[in-house]
């Protein structure tokens, strides 16, 4: 019995953060919202209202001050927890739909409805956006095609032509109108062509998504590569990229965040350092997984040129692998004495955790403390499990510290609405 034709949905969630805080805000209902980077620096995330007034992505939030009092956009500072538990609750009804389902990013998932051909998917689509609506409060569009490449553009059609209703079959839509569609649009919307290789297709006469469907996929591949080569088959109907249901295991896991205030002194630095390492630690166990390479990385501001500038970034094998946090803040901060020079305004300190291996894999040395090393795990999975409990950071290493000035800014962070007890909304009855 032969498989049926592939067919994919993309199902991507309406400018995810904004909507996620108006979700639990009643009074940004209708207002223009944007979503700031780290320190509340730039702009990463627009809601509806904000595009239309013209907010670019990216741009200084304190260059849009003269914008945002004529128009009284609101600025929020970035709540990763609660977008991150949305995601997730998306996902979840996202599954109830289709066993077989790829998580692409925080606010994207490709659906496999290769088995629905029964089915409607039109209606069973607009179902699936009533259901997340209902259930969570928020917006998705979805797009249908036989390839993932083709998914990705029918999902931008239904976003942006308002006769989709935010749900676009391409597989549906006749040849000669397809063609006249992607003609309108530029080949940088799709997936996988940036700006540099945008430049590149331009000097070949290819500017739009249909110059780039009649390009020959021979050529493509001697002049660019074997995966541009793919998409312009799977711009033809031919799938080429299969689901990744399972993501591939992650090969580094970085922490990294620009300071709120100038830090120049190393007692702050190491406070700093220990908490990346103590929060990437915990992403090793959770994974289970042990870390074989160990960087540590601190530098002064790059767009202050006026200022005295220093980078420095050390890399340390690690003969016995490990996840104890305890283990991995003394190394680390052994690394930092070395790096540190007085007399510098720093701006940010990062950790990176490479050459990741599954926990209890590595080889074992004749003189390895078995004993040991069984305390220690059990003492991680202790702490673990009581900063599931009562909240993260409950327990901790004492170097970490709690005046933590160096912390980043967020003037602007919401409560985290679904993941702490003593944010919940309160509503009273009267």
């Amino acid at each position: 019995m032969s498989s049926p034709p592939p067919v994919f949905a993309l199902v991507d969630c309406n400018n995810f953060y904004a909507s996620c805080e108006k979700l639990f805000d009643p009074r940004l209902a209708g207002r223009a919202v944007v979503v700031l980077s780290n320190n509340d620096g730039c702009v990463v995330a627009r809601s509806a209202e904000a595009k239309v007034l013209g907010v670019p992505m990216g741009a200084p939030w304190f260059k849009l001050a003269g914008l945002a009092q004529r128009h009284g956009i609101i600025a929020l500072s970035s709540n990763y927890a609660l977008y991150a538990d949305m995601s997730n609750r998306v996902i979840e009804v996202l599954a109830s739909f289709t066993p077989r389902l790829e998580v692409y990013s925080i606010d994207e998932c490709f659906l496999d409805l290769a088995g629905f051909a029964q089915l409607d998917l039109v209606e069973y689509s607009y179902r699936i956006r009533d259901r997340v609506s209902q259930w969570l409060g928020l917006p998705v569009c979805i797009g249908i095609a036989p390839t993932k490449t083709l998914a990705k553009l029918a999902n931008h059609l239904a976003k942006k032509r308002l006769q989709y209703a935010g749900v676009c079959d391409l597989r549906t839509i006749q040849p000669a109108q397809r063609a006249a569609l992607f003609a309108e649009i530029g080949v940088g919307e799709v997936w996988g062509v940036g700006g540099r290789l945008q430049d590149r297709l331009a000097t070949m006469a290819i500017r739009t998504v249909e110059d780039l469907r009649r390009a020959n996929p021979e050529l493509i591949r001697r002049r660019f590569s074997v995966a541009l080569e793919r998409t312009v088959r799977e711009l033809n109907d031919m799938s080429c990229l299969e689901l990744e249901e399972v993501a591939p295991p992650r090969q580094q896991i970085i922490a990294s965040r620009s300071f709120g205030n100038a830090v120049f002194l190393l007692e702050e630095l190491r406070e700093a350092v220990a908490s990346h390492i103590s929060r990437a630690a915990e992403k090793l166990r959770a994974r289970g997984s042990e870390v074989g390479a160990l960087t540590v990385m601190i530098c002064t501001n790059p767009f202050k040129p006026q200022d005295p500038q220093y980078q420095r970034a050390v890399t340390v094998p690690l003969s016995d692998p490990t996840s104890d946090t305890r283990k991995l803040i003394a190394i680390a901060l052994r690394v930092l004495d070395g790096l540190y020079r007085s007399g510098f305004a720093y701006h940010k300190a990062g950790i990176m955790l490479a050459e990741l291996m599954p926990a209890g894999k590595r080889q074992q040395s004749l003189f390895d403390e078995l004993a040991s090393d069984t305390r220690a795990q059990a003492v991680m999975v202790a702490m673990d499990a009581i900063n599931h409990r009562w909240g993260r950071s409950t327990l901790k290493s004492s170097v970490i510290g709690t005046r933590q000035g160096w912390k980043m800014r967020q003037e602007r962070r919401t409560p985290d609405y679904t993941t702490s007890w003593s944010d919940l909304p309160v509503v009273v009855a009267r």
